[in-house]
């Protein structure tokens, strides 16, 4: 039994998943354009200080806002990495998670014997599911259904 709303859920499907690749790239984006521009202002600031004629007094100030900025430029990437590499595997464990195939049995009060089918855990509602060959099924108030493959 096919749903006509099939088609309609399958294309809302896909524009949720293309909505959140499209904030992903838009993230990267921003934050490749931000390394860009924080490099070359510390670049242009370089440039600026090697034409300046310095005390020594006022080198050593400065060599020591440069370790300074160095340490503080050094956790700034080790934190970017940790929550890049965070947010990867979350993503990633979700994902895993929303694509494991359970088992749903459908007891009809006039079959001996229970209807199987295959479910991806993301397809699975209230009262009806989407099979993992791409059918939709309504279950009736009369019908009991029976998840196999859910871990708390």
């Amino acid at each position: 039994m096919l749903d006509s709303n099939f088609n309609f859920k399958c294309f809302s499907c896909f524009l949720g998943l293309r909505s959140m690749l499209s904030k992903f790239f838009l993230t990267t984006f921003v934050i490749i354009v931000a390394f860009f521009v924080i490099r070359q202002r510390h670049l242009n600031g370089n440039n600026i200080g090697q034409k300046k004629l310095t005390s020594s007094h006022e080198t050593e100030k400065n060599n020591s806002k440069n370790d300074f900025n160095a340490d503080i430029r050094l956790g700034a990437y080790i934190f970017l990495t940790l929550m890049v590499g965070l947010g990867a595997a979350l993503y990633y464990f979700d994902w895993l998670d929303d694509h494991t195939i359970l088992t749903v049995n459908l007891h009809r009060d006039n079959l001996s014997q229970p209807i199987s089918y295959e479910v991806y855990k993301y397809q699975l509602e209230d009262r009806s599911f989407i099979t993992t060959d791409g059918r939709t099924i309504t279950v009736a108030s009369s019908e009991r259904m029976e998840i196999l493959g859910l871990h708390d």
